[in-house]
């Protein structure tokens, strides 16, 4: 039988590395990695900054005090079996009732097309 010892005090011969290829290796390997908490902080002080300019800036976009010239309007009662469409087309120029029934959604702040009799509408006297 035959046996082989090995002696932690051996080591293979390496052979002998220069300054200058440590610098390099080390310039190249050189990464920013941020951990979980670095991110949270980068984010938190780019979304700080973000609503202070927000902030800063917000007063440009303003409205001004000035109110806007009145538009003339007629009030018209809505009767059983009149839609939208139907008022709109009564007062719009020819081929304009699309923009005219909007225009009535705007003045009236209407979410939908659907009218009740007896519902009172503001609609442009022009």
């Amino acid at each position: 039988m035959s046996t082989l010892s090995i002696s932690p005090a051996f080591r293979p011969a390496r052979r002998p590395t220069r300054v200058v290829e440590l610098a390099e290796t080390s310039a190249r390997r050189s990464t920013v990695r941020l951990t979980h908490r670095g991110r949270v902080v980068f984010v938190l002080a780019f979304l700080a900054m973000a609503f202070v300019v927000m902030v800063g800036l917000g007063g440009w976009a303003t409205a001004s005090h000035d109110a806007g010239t009145p538009q003339p309007v007629r009030v018209v009662e809505v009767q059983e079996g009149d839609t939208l469409y139907g008022i709109a087309g009564r007062v719009a120029r020819p081929g304009h009732v699309r923009e005219m029934v909007h225009e009535i959604q705007q003045l009236n702040s209407l979410s939908s097309a659907g009218l009740q009799a007896g519902q009172k509408l503001a609609i442009p006297a022009s």
